[in-house]
C-alpha cells in the first residue's frame, strides 16, 4: 500500500512539474524554444542561429558570468550578423591572444538590468526619441524606434535592428539583433 501511495505521489509531482514547465511562455529562437526558467547561456546554447555567439562567449570566458542571477539585457547577434563582419574577423577574435578584444565586443552587447521592449520604449520616449544605454563594457549604445522596431546605434555609427524581442530568461532578457554592434575603441 505504501508503494502505491508513493508511486501516486511521485506521478502527481511529475505531472505538476510538467504542467508548470509546459505553461512557461516560450519564444522560438533559432529553431529552439527559449524557456524563462533557464538562464541566458542555457537558452542560447540551444539556438541554431547563435552558435557563433555561444562559441565567442565560451572563448571569452563569459559563460559563468552570464549564468549568474544578473539581471542582464543581452542584444544577441545572429550567426548571419557575425558573417557580415569583414572576412576573418570572427576567426581572429576567437584566438586566445585576442580574448580582451573579444570580451570588450561581447560585453558591449550587454546592459545591466532587465530591459524588455516595454521598458526600452519608455526610456526612448523619456529621452525624446533616443535612449542612451550604458553597456557592461563601459561604452554606450543608443536605442531609437523606427516604426514599431527598436533600433540600436553603436559608438561607430553602425546600426542593428531588434528582430526578436523579449526573450525572457531567469537572469534577464535577450533581444535578437541583425548586426554586431561595435564599441568606439
Amino acid at each position: 500500500m505504501k508503494s502505491v501511495k508513493s508511486l501516486a505521489m511521485l506521478l502527481a509531482a511529475a505531472f505538476i512539474m510538467n504542467a508548470s514547465f509546459a505553461q512557461e511562455k516560450t519564444v522560438s529562437v533559432g529553431g529552439a524554444l527559449m524557456y524563462p526558467s533557464k538562464n541566458i547561456v542555457q537558452n542560447a546554447m540551444n539556438s541554431k542561429d547563435h552558435t557563433t555567439l555561444v562559441a565567442a562567449v565560451k572563448a571569452a570566458g563569459l559563460v559563468e558570468t552570464l549564468q549568474t542571477p544578473g539581471p542582464f539585457t543581452v542584444f544577441a547577434p545572429t550567426n548571419e550578423a557575425f558573417s557580415m563582419l569583414p572576412n576573418g574577423t570572427v576567426e581572429t577574435l576567437l584566438k586566445p591572444e585576442n580574448k580582451g578584444a573579444l570580451t570588450n565586443i561581447l560585453t558591449y552587447h550587454v546592459v545591466a538590468g532587465k530591459l524588455d521592449a516595454k521598458e526600452l520604449s519608455k526610456l526612448i520616449k523619456a529621452g525624446g526619441g533616443k535612449a542612451e544605454l550604458a553597456t557592461v563594457a563601459g561604452g554606450k549604445l543608443w536605442a531609437t524606434m523606427m516604426g514599431n522596431k527598436i533600433m540600436l546605434t553603436d559608438e561607430k555609427g553602425g546600426m542593428a535592428t531588434v528582430t526578436i524581442m523579449n526573450v525572457y530568461q531567469s537572469n534577464g532578457v535577450i533581444h535578437v539583433i541583425d548586426h554586431v554592434v561595435l564599441p568606439g575603441s
